[in-house]
Protein backbone atom coordinates (compact mmCIF):
# COMPACT_ATOMS: atom_id res chain seq x y z
CA UNK A 1 0.00 0.00 0.00
CA UNK A 2 1.05 3.65 -0.48
CA UNK A 3 0.69 6.62 0.84
CA UNK A 4 -2.29 7.26 -0.98
CA UNK A 5 -3.90 4.30 -0.46
CA UNK A 6 -3.67 4.22 3.88
CA UNK A 7 -5.15 7.53 3.83
CA UNK A 8 -8.11 6.69 1.89
CA UNK A 9 -8.74 3.37 4.49
CA UNK A 10 -8.44 5.79 7.17
CA UNK A 11 -10.48 8.16 5.95
CA UNK A 12 -13.55 6.15 6.12
CA UNK A 13 -12.57 4.35 9.67
CA UNK A 14 -13.12 7.68 10.62
CA UNK A 15 -16.05 8.89 12.84
CA UNK A 16 -16.86 12.15 13.88
CA UNK A 17 -17.39 11.44 17.60
CA UNK A 18 -13.85 9.53 17.77
CA UNK A 19 -12.42 13.00 16.35
CA UNK A 20 -14.32 14.73 18.68
CA UNK A 21 -12.98 13.05 21.35
CA UNK A 22 -8.89 13.60 19.92
CA UNK A 23 -9.52 16.76 19.88
CA UNK A 24 -10.87 17.68 23.28
CA UNK A 25 -7.31 15.80 24.36
CA UNK A 26 -5.28 18.42 22.23
CA UNK A 27 -5.58 17.21 18.42
CA UNK A 28 -5.89 19.46 15.73
CA UNK A 29 -7.08 19.11 12.07
CA UNK A 30 -6.32 17.48 10.02
CA UNK A 31 -7.23 14.23 11.30
CA UNK A 32 -10.62 11.74 10.51
CA UNK A 33 -10.97 10.43 13.74
CA UNK A 34 -10.13 7.00 13.73
CA UNK A 35 -10.13 4.73 16.83
CA UNK A 36 -6.89 2.24 17.05
CA UNK A 37 -8.66 -0.53 17.16
CA UNK A 38 -10.19 -0.34 13.83
CA UNK A 39 -6.39 0.29 12.05
CA UNK A 40 -5.57 -3.16 12.66
CA UNK A 41 -6.52 -4.76 9.80
CA UNK A 42 -4.63 -2.22 7.74
CA UNK A 43 -1.70 -3.05 9.88
CA UNK A 44 -1.83 -6.46 8.74
CA UNK A 45 -1.85 -5.63 5.28
CA UNK A 46 1.51 -3.66 5.20
CA UNK A 47 3.22 -4.80 8.76
CA UNK A 48 6.72 -2.76 9.05
CA UNK A 49 7.55 -0.39 6.32
CA UNK A 50 9.35 2.56 7.48
CA UNK A 51 9.72 4.82 4.54
CA UNK A 52 5.63 4.44 4.36
CA UNK A 53 5.51 5.28 8.21
CA UNK A 54 7.78 8.23 7.71
CA UNK A 55 5.49 9.98 4.83
CA UNK A 56 2.50 9.11 6.92
CA UNK A 57 4.44 10.60 10.48
CA UNK A 58 5.03 14.09 7.60
CA UNK A 59 1.50 14.68 6.62
CA UNK A 60 0.55 15.98 9.82
CA UNK A 61 -2.56 14.35 10.17
CA UNK A 62 -3.37 12.52 13.60
CA UNK A 63 -4.54 9.69 12.64
CA UNK A 64 -1.75 9.00 9.97
CA UNK A 65 1.02 9.75 12.78
CA UNK A 66 -0.85 7.56 14.93
CA UNK A 67 -0.72 4.54 12.52
CA UNK A 68 2.76 5.37 11.78
CA UNK A 69 4.24 4.18 15.12
CA UNK A 70 2.18 1.24 14.39
CA UNK A 71 4.40 0.55 10.94
CA UNK A 72 7.68 2.06 11.81
CA UNK A 73 10.86 0.21 12.50
CA UNK A 74 12.23 1.01 15.66
CA UNK A 75 15.66 -0.34 15.17
CA UNK A 76 15.50 1.60 11.43
CA UNK A 77 15.17 4.88 12.76
CA UNK A 78 18.23 6.79 14.11
CA UNK A 79 18.24 9.54 17.23
CA UNK A 80 17.71 11.98 14.55
CA UNK A 81 14.74 10.27 13.10
CA UNK A 82 13.49 10.45 16.53
CA UNK A 83 14.02 13.62 17.33
CA UNK A 84 12.48 15.26 14.05
CA UNK A 85 9.33 12.97 15.04
CA UNK A 86 9.29 14.80 18.71
CA UNK A 87 10.06 18.01 16.57
CA UNK A 88 6.15 17.24 14.93
CA UNK A 89 4.58 15.79 18.14
CA UNK A 90 2.37 18.67 19.13
CA UNK A 91 0.68 17.19 21.96
CA UNK A 92 0.62 14.58 24.41
CA UNK A 93 -0.98 11.39 22.67
CA UNK A 94 1.92 11.79 19.81
CA UNK A 95 4.87 12.41 22.08
CA UNK A 96 3.83 9.85 24.74
CA UNK A 97 1.36 6.99 22.63
CA UNK A 98 3.32 7.63 19.45
CA UNK A 99 6.55 8.43 19.75
CA UNK A 100 7.90 7.00 23.18
CA UNK A 101 6.25 3.57 22.00
CA UNK A 102 7.78 3.56 18.79
CA UNK A 103 11.22 4.19 20.75
CA UNK A 104 10.25 1.72 23.27
CA UNK A 105 11.45 -0.89 21.57
CA UNK A 106 14.44 0.52 19.88
CA UNK A 107 18.00 -0.33 20.98
CA UNK A 108 18.84 3.29 21.64
CA UNK A 109 15.85 3.56 23.74
CA UNK A 110 17.43 4.54 26.99
CA UNK A 111 20.19 6.83 25.39
CA UNK A 112 17.85 9.10 23.63
CA UNK A 113 14.99 8.74 26.41
CA UNK A 114 18.37 10.44 28.71
CA UNK A 115 18.82 13.02 26.12
CA UNK A 116 14.51 13.85 26.57
CA UNK A 117 14.75 13.88 30.40
CA UNK A 118 17.22 16.15 30.58
CA UNK A 119 15.81 18.74 27.77
CA UNK A 120 13.91 20.97 29.69
CA UNK A 121 11.30 20.73 26.95
CA UNK A 122 7.98 19.77 28.43
CA UNK A 123 6.56 17.24 25.89
CA UNK A 124 10.54 15.52 25.27
CA UNK A 125 10.51 15.18 29.22
CA UNK A 126 6.70 13.62 29.00
CA UNK A 127 8.13 11.45 26.15
CA UNK A 128 11.32 10.30 27.88
CA UNK A 129 9.78 9.87 31.13
CA UNK A 130 6.65 7.30 29.29
CA UNK A 131 9.40 5.73 27.03
CA UNK A 132 10.32 4.53 30.55
CA UNK A 133 7.00 3.60 31.77
CA UNK A 134 6.44 1.30 28.19
CA UNK A 135 10.68 0.08 29.14
CA UNK A 136 9.92 -1.08 32.54
CA UNK A 137 6.42 -2.77 31.84
CA UNK A 138 7.92 -4.97 28.83
CA UNK A 139 12.04 -5.85 29.10
CA UNK A 140 13.27 -7.92 31.57
CA UNK A 141 14.56 -6.29 34.84
CA UNK A 142 18.53 -7.17 34.03
CA UNK A 143 18.44 -4.54 30.92
CA UNK A 144 18.23 -2.13 33.60
CA UNK A 145 20.55 -0.52 35.59
CA UNK A 146 19.22 -0.51 39.33
CA UNK A 147 21.41 2.61 40.54
CA UNK A 148 20.09 4.30 37.24
CA UNK A 149 16.28 3.75 38.34
CA UNK A 150 17.02 4.65 41.91
CA UNK A 151 18.46 7.83 40.68
CA UNK A 152 15.67 8.57 38.21
CA UNK A 153 12.89 8.18 41.78
CA UNK A 154 15.07 10.48 43.38
CA UNK A 155 15.35 13.11 40.56
CA UNK A 156 11.22 12.23 40.31
CA UNK A 157 11.17 12.87 44.35
CA UNK A 158 12.76 16.00 43.86
CA UNK A 159 11.55 17.44 41.10
CA UNK A 160 8.32 16.58 40.04
CA UNK A 161 6.11 19.30 41.76
CA UNK A 162 7.78 21.80 39.74
CA UNK A 163 8.00 19.99 36.61
CA UNK A 164 6.41 21.05 33.32
CA UNK A 165 2.56 19.86 33.66
CA UNK A 166 2.51 17.13 31.20
CA UNK A 167 6.01 15.77 32.61
CA UNK A 168 4.23 15.57 35.61
CA UNK A 169 1.93 13.20 34.93
CA UNK A 170 4.56 10.64 33.08
CA UNK A 171 6.86 11.29 35.83
CA UNK A 172 3.92 9.75 38.32
CA UNK A 173 4.03 7.23 35.74
CA UNK A 174 7.29 6.33 35.94
CA UNK A 175 6.92 5.74 40.13
CA UNK A 176 3.52 3.72 39.31
CA UNK A 177 6.10 1.48 36.79
CA UNK A 178 8.68 0.77 38.85
CA UNK A 179 6.67 0.02 41.64
CA UNK A 180 4.78 -2.26 39.63
CA UNK A 181 7.07 -4.34 37.05
CA UNK A 182 10.48 -3.60 38.21
CA UNK A 183 11.08 -5.84 41.24
CA UNK A 184 14.54 -4.70 42.55
CA UNK A 185 13.17 -1.20 43.10
CA UNK A 186 9.39 -2.02 44.63
CA UNK A 187 10.21 -0.79 47.40
CA UNK A 188 11.96 2.03 47.16
CA UNK A 189 9.11 3.17 44.66
CA UNK A 190 6.25 2.90 47.33
CA UNK A 191 8.09 4.78 49.46
CA UNK A 192 9.09 7.64 46.68
CA UNK A 193 5.02 7.53 46.13
CA UNK A 194 4.45 8.30 49.35
CA UNK A 195 6.84 11.06 49.98
CA UNK A 196 5.63 13.05 47.00
CA UNK A 197 2.40 12.71 47.79
CA UNK A 198 -0.74 13.76 45.28
CA UNK A 199 0.50 15.75 42.38
CA UNK A 200 -1.76 18.35 40.78
CA UNK A 201 -1.66 18.54 37.22
CA UNK A 202 -3.24 21.69 35.84
CA UNK A 203 -4.63 21.68 32.26
CA UNK A 204 -5.48 24.65 29.89
CA UNK A 205 -9.59 25.16 29.78
CA UNK A 206 -9.85 22.06 32.21
CA UNK A 207 -10.38 21.67 35.54
CA UNK A 208 -6.93 20.19 37.43
CA UNK A 209 -5.71 16.55 37.54
CA UNK A 210 -4.56 14.98 40.82
CA UNK A 211 -2.47 12.53 40.38
CA UNK A 212 -1.51 9.77 43.28
CA UNK A 213 1.13 7.39 42.34
CA UNK A 214 0.72 5.02 45.88
CA UNK A 215 -2.60 4.66 45.36
CA UNK A 216 -2.01 3.27 42.06
CA UNK A 217 0.53 0.95 42.89
CA UNK A 218 -1.52 -0.44 45.79
CA UNK A 219 -4.46 -1.42 43.76
CA UNK A 220 -1.64 -3.29 41.39
CA UNK A 221 -0.27 -5.34 44.42
CA UNK A 222 -3.99 -5.82 45.56
CA UNK A 223 -4.57 -6.93 42.24
CA UNK A 224 -1.36 -9.59 41.67
CA UNK A 225 0.16 -7.04 39.83
CA UNK A 226 3.70 -6.70 41.05
CA UNK A 227 6.48 -8.26 38.04
CA UNK A 228 4.27 -7.48 35.39
CA UNK A 229 4.95 -7.32 32.21
CA UNK A 230 3.20 -7.12 28.94
CA UNK A 231 4.34 -8.97 25.84
CA UNK A 232 4.14 -6.36 23.12
CA UNK A 233 4.17 -2.45 23.56
CA UNK A 234 3.06 -1.51 20.02
CA UNK A 235 -0.47 -2.85 19.47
Amino acid sequence: MNLEQVMQELEVLGKERTKKIYITNGAHEPLFGVATGAMKPIVKKIKIDQQLADELYATGNYDAMYFAGIIADPNGMTELDYDRWMDSAYFYMLSDYVVAVTLSEADIAQEVADKWIASGKELRMSAGWSCYCWLLGNRKDVEFSETKISNMLDMVKNNIHESPERAKSAMNNFVHSVGISYLPLHEKAVETAKTIGIVEMKRDNKKSSFLNAFESIQKGIDGGRIGFKRKYVRC
